[in-house]
């Protein structure tokens, strides 16, 4: 296959289906870890589609709902400063913090913008030598390498005055921590693509042996995601537990050395806290000590904050796979995208997001509705 249509065929997507049901006995739990195969899954009611047999867990694979809410905090603070120049992908702008978001800070003054890549904060550092830019770095593996890059390209064109806040999080420790929770359900996963196809597929092994489920690397179209699901109740109704790749066109076992390379230069492991989950040791990356110039958060010394997610709010359990976000009575009445109580509801990738865009007026629609192809 070569063109993303090819990905949304009706007749294969029929066919796939028709494996699932044939080859599923009995109840079956999986977490899908990416916000954006969460987004596909509920767009396309794929998992309405399936068998009831075949339960989907969405996991929280979105980097931006996973962003601690102290975090956010000290964005905020950071983008507040006169002298700042404070530089952002477009998704986190809505995301709030304990009391404002950075649209509001952009409102009140505060030189906030919308970049499209990392060097785009570069330029505008040595375009404005006089004022700090900084540029708010998250993500999971996936983003990792382009900002360690320009970082990297920081030091080395000796551009003093940019700097960036980082809350870049690591998927296998987070797998790790959602088996070892008592009230984890989770007998398999669908493994993030794209995040496979930087770090390939080294961690997962030892995972899947330990905790005895399959891990099968899966794409973002609706014939990815049932061809994982196919591959992953076929090693489930075998008793079977190994990693597999479902996704050869992007994702090769060992990843991109080049890309790792950058991120073992520029970056370090730390515990990183997950916005409604908790600390999970080892989750996350900070700028290593040769680059500690550069990070904002320690060149601006916003430290000592404390914060504490709105009551109302269920997120950490959406991100947990817990609940689904209708259960939480806030959904669609007092949390909305126009005034989000959590980052999963203002997220491209949230799942709070993908059910209010997709599954609010709690229709159920018929196959031919909800196909993947429709």
């Amino acid at each position: 296959m070569k063109y993303l249509e090819e990905f949304q065929n009706p007749e294969l997507a029929r066919r796939l289906l028709d494996e699932i049901r044939a080859t599923v006995t009995r109840p079956w739990a999986l977490m899908e870890v990416c916000g954006g195969q969460t987004h596909t899954i509920i767009r396309h009611g794929i998992d309405q589609l399936l068998p009831d047999q075949v339960e989907l867990i969405h996991g929280p694979g979105c980097p931006v709902c996973v962003t601690p809410l102290e975090v956010i905090d000290k964005a905020l603070e950071i983008a507040a400063r006169p002298d700042v120049i404070f530089c952002s992908f477009g998704d986190m702008l809505r995301v709030p913090g304990s009391d404002r978001d950075l649209f509001q800070v952009r409102g009140h003054g505060g030189d906030v913008r919308v970049v499209y890549s990392p060097l785009d904060a570069l330029k505008i550092a040595q375009q404005n030598p006089h004022r700090e830019v900084v540029f708010f770095g998250i993500g999971f593996e996936t983003t990792a390498p382009p900002n360690a890059m320009t970082v990297h390209q920081a030091r080395k064109l000796g551009i003093p005055n940019f700097s960036m806040l980082v809350s870049h999080v690591r998927v296998p420790p987070a797998i790790e921590a959602i088996m070892t929770s008592p009230s984890c359900r989770v007998q398999a996963f669908l493994a993030a693509g794209h995040v496979c196809s930087v770090m390939g597929m080294g961690e997962y092994p030892e995972l899947a042996d330990r905790f005895q489920v399959p891990i099968v690397v899966t794409g973002f179209e609706p014939l990815d995601i049932l061809e994982g699901i196919r591959r992953t109740v076929r090693q489930l109704e075998r008793g079977e537990h190994t990693v597999d790749n479902a996704y050869p066109r992007a994702v090769r076992s060992e990843g991109n050395p080049a890309a790792q390379a950058m991120l073992a230069d520029v970056f370090e492991v730390t515990d990183r806290a997950w916005r409604g989950i908790g600390t999970i040791p080892a989750s996350g990356w900070r700028l290593s000590e040769r680059y500690r110039d550069f990070d904002a958060e320690y060149r601006f010394s916003v430290d000592g904050i404390t914060t504490r997610e709105p009551a109302a709010c269920r997120s950490g359990e959406v991100l947990q796979g817990l609940i689904k976000p209708q259960e939480c009575e806030a959904f669609g009445t007092t949390c909305t995208p126009r005034s989000p109580l959590g980052a999963t509801m203002v997220s491209s990738e949230g799942a709070c997001a993908a059910y209010y865009l997709y599954r609010r007026l709690g229709t159920t629609p018929t196959p031919q509705e909800a196909s993947p192809v429709a």
